[in-house]
């Protein structure tokens, strides 16, 4: 049977990403490698990140589909027009994705970008190349095949009552953080990331289960997984392997 491995967020960090693909099971063509979006920001290296996974798409030799995140799209618009609302807010961690570009270290802790670098940073054009925002939105919004749905953060609905990902609109594909979806999606199992896993709701596991509980790991509840383990943000990459459930991480 054809495997799916599902990539959770990245946010830059390369190292992460070679960890987990080495630990993968040797793919083959009728394998397909799902990336869930958010490849850059916070992490050192968020232009070894996209080339990586551009080379994969490439090289095969399984199937590559590399979906769009929310951060991805903010570049796309910050390409045309920057905004200063997603560029220097630290914890968006846009310096880090500029020094990646300019092939230069990334900030250590509690660092900042000096003056010309603070201005340059907001030049996002003259940076960034045009081919990198041109594969950004080239990127899909969803995926599905026979074992899921594949997003980046959720869908629109409400209850028990949530649509596919071609009837959503855009918003909920990108940015759902909303309780309601953790706890009320009901439909083909939906594999997202965006959300890290560390603040998704345990109240479906019983006393015991949530003891034994590690609220880093991949996160199921009924129709859904979540893989976002806070890679680029101080945890691990988590992919995870439909049909079988199986588990990989980086850490």
């Amino acid at each position: 049977m054809a495997r799916t491995f599902a990539i959770g967020d990245i946010h830059g960090d390369l190292a992460a990403l070679d960890a987990l693909l080495a630990r993968l099971p040797a793919l083959g063509g009728e394998d397909t490698l799902i990336f869930l979006g958010d490849y850059v920001d916070r992490g050192p290296d968020s232009r070894g990140v996209i080339e990586r996974v551009r080379r994969l798409a490439a090289d095969g030799p399984a199937r590559v589909v590399a979906l769009r995140g929310n951060h991805e799209d903010r570049w796309i618009a910050c390409h045309a027009e920057p905004d200063v609302a997603f560029l220097l807010p630290p914890g968006n961690g846009c310096a880090n994705m500029y020094l990646s570009f300019a092939g230069r270290p990334a900030l250590g802790e509690g660092g900042a970008l000096d003056k010309d670098d603070f201005l340059r940073l907001l030049q996002v054009s003259a940076w960034l190349p045009a081919d990198v925002v041109a594969w950004m939105d080239g990127l899909p919004l969803w995926h599905e095949d026979e074992h899921a749905l594949y997003v980046h953060a959720g869908v629109e609905g409400e209850g028990t009552d949530w649509k596919h990902p071609r009837d959503s609109a855009r918003t909920p594909l990108l940015w759902m953080r909303e309780p309601a979806f953790y706890k009320g999606y009901q439909g083909k199992t939906l594999v997202f990331g965006h959300s890290p896993v560390v603040g998704l709701p345990t109240d479906h596991l019983g006393r015991l289960a949530r003891l034994f509980d590690d609220p880093g790991d991949v996160w199921t509840r009924g129709d859904l997984i979540g893989v976002d383990t806070g890679c680029g943000k101080g945890g691990f990459l988590s992919a995870v392997e439909l049909p079988a459930m199986k588990v990989y991480e980086s850490r």
